[in-house]
């Protein structure tokens, strides 16, 4: 089974070069793509009904979205992605379907950059290394800021 490159497709800035890279090192080391969108868990008990028809809403948007980033990633890394949907909150999300397939091998995450602050999930790794995904796993940062020509030189 081919390792698989776990991407958490978020709406910051950076996220694409995330993206690129580990589309691009999945094609040039025989992996796949594995991109997980998270949305936001319910709202108060009272609003059940309503609540119902946003998650509906969420995980429709959250899978057009992963649609459109699909086609992006297999045109890069020559194979189709793996989509994933989980609800609640990033780094719980990530920890689930991180221990739920062992063929995950690398956490791809993209930093902020113009002296910006590293975004929460890299914060997050850099605060508790091994305990961030829940077993030991490589984690690839790269710069926001790299160009295509950068990550084609580096993947």
């Amino acid at each position: 089974m081919p390792r698989k490159f776990l991407v958490v497709v978020d709406d910051s800035p950076e996220f694409e070069a995330a993206l690129r890279y580990a589309s691009r090192r999945a094609r040039s080391t025989g992996g796949r793509v594995a991109l997980l969108r998270v949305i936001p868990r319910g709202l108060d008990a009272h609003w059940s009904g309503a609540r119902d028809d946003i998650e509906r809403e969420l995980r429709a948007e959250a899978e057009a979205l992963l649609q459109r980033l699909g086609q992006e990633a297999a045109e890069r890394s020559g194979s189709p992605p793996l989509f994933l949907i989980e609800q609640g909150e990033p780094q719980a999300a990530i920890r689930k379907v991180v221990g739920e397939d062992p063929e995950i091998k690398i956490l791809v995450l993209a930093s902020a950059g113009g002296g910006r602050a590293p975004g929460p999930l890299v914060a997050a790794v850099l605060k508790q290394g091994a305990a961030f995904t829940g077993r030991k796993l490589p984690v690839t940062i790269v710069p926001g800021e790299l160009t295509e020509k950068d990550i084609e030189d580096l993947a």
